[in-house]
């Protein structure tokens, strides 16, 4: 059989992630407190921003840099998916001083906290999710799963899943391993960072090469072999080097900022006021220092000339640019985010917990017509006031419980975890309420809910049970 060559034409779209795009998302993800620390940084390096200390008017520079705007779009896309944001990251260090992954800052969330939340909003069998479960409850706060998979599979074989085989946990720790960070549920270091890489876009240069290092040679990188490397790569120097910059721009512990507690001063990205008209949702005006362009250096980049000092200022004038436009950019999503969610449980705002809705990424997704995981990281570390305290914006997501969510008849988990609380501080201290009783309270107001999942969430609430409630009284 003889094979002709032939010539296809393909026609796609693909999202190039240019450093000023990245810079965007990596923004967009910023806690309020990391994204002042990053704007300071910015004034003090570059010389054409400085602060905006005229509040309330348009600054005197936005005229004089306007003709040097034209390759800046108006709005920048910072909906994509987690495989299109971290695809530069090995090969850019664009907006990040460190070129790490830029799910960094995260700090005062724990890791199984995350990837618990992670697993409420991902769509999943009651068996799946036993499953998960069980294998995020064995990750290590370093981001690894420490249990074996045949350990494991035995655990939940006496937890009623008889017939379970390993390829079932396998395929579910999979489902994991898509999770936030990228690399997390990983079982070796090399299956870590195998990990990461597969998150790049494969149109990285050196990709596979990069790959097949981890896979094969990680032992000969570690002892500096680069002899071997190359000859078993088929690289020269400068290719190894590029490669080798790659690695190690990914995170060996992906877990790691979970753990870095976080005592710092909680900044409200987000406002809920009540009006006349009802209820308003704005941007904290107090949150982050307005910034402008320096309109003495911008008047001088009107020389046209081509001289060192004169590229350079136009150089720092482009990215001040882009600086301004990506907050812009952030602070807009945030708020038309921020704004829906809060559409979906306003009457959480007028009633308490008890009246929370179920509510899941994919439903403001569809929305605000983003991607679920710009969503995600939109919600992490954003903050609201409202009259009833300050929340974090993924607070006010939770998956229906206890009826059909197409027919409106479900609530949330937040909703029924609040009964519980409310239903056993009232229960008299001689006779205290079992989990069984309160699966019948509940059904009494039409809310069907497992016996086992009142337990789950009571002892998620720290409430011991009825028995120990009554040894305690």
């Amino acid at each position: 059989m003889v094979m002709k060559p032939t010539l296809q034409l393909r026609i796609g779209t693909q999202l190039t992630m240019t450093p000023q795009l990245q810079q965007a998302i990596q923004l967009l993800q910023l806690s309020t407190l990391d994204l002042r620390q990053e704007i300071q940084q910015a004034l003090e390096s570059n010389p054409m921003l400085e602060l905006d200390e005229v509040y309330g008017e348009q600054a005197v520079a936005d005229n004089a840099e306007e003709e040097w705007a034209e390759d800046i779009p108006t709005e920048l896309v910072t909906d994509s998916e987690w495989s299109d944001t971290y695809q530069d990251a090995p090969v850019s260090q664009a907006g990040s001083p460190n070129g790490n992954d830029i799910e960094r800052n995260v700090a005062g969330t724990s890791l199984k906290d995350h990837l618990h939340w992670q697993l409420t909003m991902t769509d999943m069998s009651a068996r799946g999710r036993q499953i998960a479960e069980n294998l995020i409850d064995s990750i290590s706060p370093a981001g690894y799963l420490e249990a074996s998979l045949d350990d494991l599979v035995e655990g939940l074989r006496g937890q009623g899943l008889v017939d379970l085989k390993s390829q079932e946990v396998e395929q579910v720790l999979q489902q994991i391993q898509q999770f936030e960070p990228t690399g997390v549920g990983a079982r070796s270091l090399r299956e870590c960072l195998l990990l990461q890489l597969s998150a790049c876009e494969e149109t990285t240069p050196l990709l596979p090469q990069a790959k097949r290092l981890v896979r094969q040679f990680l032992e000969a990188l570690a002892g500096n072999d680069r002899k071997m490397l190359k000859r078993r790569l088929g690289l020269d120097d400068a290719q190894l080097d590029e490669i080798i910059a790659m690695i190690r721009l990914l995170d060996p512990r992906p877990g790691q900022a979970f753990d870095r507690l976080d005592d710092s001063h909680v900044i409200p990205d987000l406002i809920a006021r009540h009006t006349l008209d009802g209820w308003r949702i704005e941007l904290n005006p107090e949150i982050l220092p307005r910034l402008r362009i320096q309109p003495d250096y911008a008047a001088l980049i009107k020389r046209a000339d081509k001289s060192d000092d004169n590229t350079f200022m136009r150089q720092h004038l482009q990215e001040a640019r882009w600086l301004m436009k990506s907050l812009s950019s952030r602070n807009d999503t945030l708020l038309k985010v921020g704004r829906e969610i809060m559409s979906h449980q306003l009457d959480f705002l007028e009633q308490g917990e008890e009246a929370m809705k179920p509510l899941i990424l994919a439903n403001i997704a569809q929305i605000v017509d983003m991607h679920e995981s710009t969503i995600s990281r939109v919600t992490t570390q954003k903050f609201i006031h409202t009259p009833r305290g300050v929340f974090e914006l993924k607070y006010f997501f939770s998956s229906h419980v206890g009826g059909n969510e197409n027919e409106g008849d479900a609530y949330s988990s937040t909703a029924i975890r609040a009964r519980l609380k409310k239903m056993i501080s009232e229960e008299s201290p001689r006779k205290p309420l079992s989990d069984s009783k309160l699966v019948d309270l509940l059904a009494e107001d039409g809310i069907k809910v497992a016996r086992r999942t009142i337990a789950k969430y009571r002892e998620g609430l720290g409430i011991p049970s009825s028995s120990d409630r009554k040894r305690l009284a």
